[in-house]
């Protein structure tokens, strides 16, 4: 779909049109439901989650899709639960982490092999890799990743709602700042933008941000960090499904193998939850 979006969008842009609409209509649900405005603290966790999640994270995908094969780009991706799981257990949260068991890093792995497996990045696309765009994916993965630790552990708004929204509103700011200093909001023309891209935009709001980013918010409350970031083994298996729908694409017995490999993997990590670490002293 992101590819679709940016075939007539600017990137930065797209992204930021993107999570401005979803960002606005989560905040006004959770306003319709009752919840407060965020406070200037609960407005500052916002801005930290929304730029390392979306404007450094999501932000940087999209503009690397322009310059990486989609198998490798689906591929570095699916490194996000390992290197979560590294950041979340390295990084300077203080109080109590999570510690994955051996069952839930076997999973993990299980996971990974049934992407690189699914998407089979062979020789042909490591000879097209960018290295600008290589790095911008492993900056994105770094970006994400952090985001989801910082958000698990900095509670923000108490509305999952009103924080979603609120992170998607600074987030997008973010991106329109990046979309500026590129240069994509002069050289954009709204009336070359493609039916097929807007299609793209208006699903990639609604179920990948309104409802998608939603449900990661609650997942990385509610869940260790390894098990809400398997949306990336998952998120393949789904765009191979909907290039079936869309395209045509074939569904070949590799592609069911990897699929079951890669829920497989899910499964595992979901069954042996996390346990807590603290630091010692």
């Amino acid at each position: 779909s992101i590819r679709y979006a940016i075939a007539t969008i600017p990137p930065h842009l797209m992204a930021a049109l993107r999570y401005a609409s979803a960002g606005a209509i989560l905040v006004a649900i959770a306003r319709l439901r009752g919840a407060a405005w965020p406070t200037r603290r609960e407005w500052g966790v916002a801005i930290v989650s929304g730029l390392l999640l979306l404007a450094l994270g999501n932000g940087t995908v999209s503009w690397a899709e322009q310059r990486v094969p989609s198998g490798l780009t689906a591929l570095t991706l699916a490194g996000v639960p390992l290197v979560t799981v590294l950041v979340d257990r390295l990084g300077p949260w203080g109080g109590s982490r999570t510690s994955p068991g051996r069952s839930a890093l076997a999973g993990l792995a299980i996971g990974l092999v049934g992407v690189a497996l699914l998407v089979n990045p062979g020789a042909r696309d490591a000879a097209r890799v960018d290295a600008v765009g290589g790095a911008g994916l492993l900056f994105a993965t770094l970006a994400w990743a952090t985001g989801t630790v910082y958000s698990r552990h900095v509670h923000g708004a108490p509305s999952p709602l009103m924080g979603a929204g609120a992170s998607m509103l600074t987030g997008s700011i973010g991106l329109l700042g990046l979309a500026g200093l590129l240069g994509q909001t002069a050289a954009f023309d709204p009336r070359a933008v493609s039916a097929r891209s807007l299609l793209a935009l208006v699903y990639l709001s609604v179920f990948g941000a309104v409802l998608g980013f939603t449900a990661y918010f609650w997942l990385i409350r509610h869940t260790s960090p390894a098990a809400a970031t398997t949306y990336a083994y998952v998120n393949p298996v789904v765009a191979l499904a909907l290039g079936r729908v869309a395209e045509g694409e074939p569904v070949t017995p590799r592609v069911v193998v990897a699929a079951a490999v890669i829920l497989a993997g899910v499964v595992i990590v979901t069954a042996f939850p996390a346990t807590a670490a603290h630091r010692p002293g």
